[in-house]
C-alpha cells in the first residue's frame, strides 16, 4: 500500500498556547471499508496517508496543506470492484473526524476561497450552519485523471457535508486542465475551512448564530 508524507513546519510554538485542544481520532469500519482519521484544526499542514488512491491522496494533501490541518488517514477498501466505497467513506469518516473537533462557540463560521491553478479557477463557501447541503457544480474536461474517476470527488463531498453538518458550495468556474480544476477546489475547499473554523476574536464565548445554537 503506497503512503505520502509531508511535513511542512513554519507554526511557532506558542500560535495556539492556552487553546483548548480541537483534534479528533475517528474510526469506521464496514464490510465495504476500513477506515480512521486523526486530525487537529490547529496544525502546521502535516499529511500522511495510506490509501491506494495516490490522486485522491494528492487532493486530501491539499486540504491539509492549505487549510493547515494536521491529518493522517489510512483506509483500506474495496478497490479490487472500484473506489466508490473508499471515497465516500472518506469523506464521511473526515466529516465526522471534523465534527468532533470543533467547538462552534466563538469561530468565524462562514469560509469561502477563490483559487487558481494557471487556467483552472474555483470556487469553493462552506457554512458550519448545523445543516447538511452540497451545490456542487464542475464541468471537468475528462473523466479520469491519474486511474482516478473524478466523479467521485462529488460522493466524497457529498460524505463529507451529511456528516460535517455543513453547506457547501463548490463551483469550478472555469478551467480546460481537469487535474488543474479538481485541484482548485481541493486547495479552495482547505483555504475556505481554515477560515470558517478559525476563532475570533470578536466572538468569544458566543455562537455565531441568531439562534443560539448551529
Amino acid at each position: 500500500m503506497r503512503s505520502r508524507h509531508s511535513d511542512r513546519s513554519g507554526r511557532t510554538g506558542d500560535a495556539i498556547m492556552n487553546k483548548q485542544a480541537r483534534s479528533a481520532s475517528v474510526q469506521r469500519n464496514t464490510k465495504e471499508t476500513r477506515i480512521s482519521i486523526t486530525l487537529d484544526l490547529d496544525g502546521s499542514g502535516r499529511f500522511e496517508a495510506e490509501t491506494g488512491l495516490p490522486f485522491l491522496e494528492h487532493m486530501l494533501d491539499q486540504i491539509a496543506r492549505h487549510g493547515m490541518i494536521d491529518l493522517t488517514i489510512k483506509a483500506e477498501g474495496d478497490l479490487e470492484i472500484d473506489a466508490h466505497h473508499t471515497v465516500e467513506d472518506l469523506g464521511i469518516t473526515l466529516g465526522q473526524a471534523l465534527n468532533q473537533a470543533l467547538d462552534k462557540t466563538g469561530i468565524r463560521r462562514y469560509g469561502h476561497a477563490h483559487v487558481p491553478l494557471d487556467e483552472a479557477l474555483s470556487r469553493v463557501v462552506i457554512d458550519f450552519s448545523g445543516r447538511p447541503g452540497l451545490e456542487y457544480h464542475a464541468d471537468f474536461a475528462r473523466a479520469v485523471v491519474g486511474g482516478f474517476d473524478i466523479d467521485l470527488f462529488r460522493e466524497f463531498f457529498q460524505g463529507f457535508v451529511n456528516h460535517a453538518f455543513v453547506t457547501l458550495h463548490v463551483d469550478n468556474i472555469r478551467g480546460r486542465n481537469a487535474h488543474h480544476q479538481i485541484e482548485t477546489i481541493f486547495k479552495a475547499f482547505g483555504r475556505a475551512l481554515r477560515m470558517a473554523v478559525e476563532p475570533d476574536p470578536r466572538s468569544v464565548g458566543v455562537i455565531p448564530s441568531t439562534k443560539g445554537s448551529l
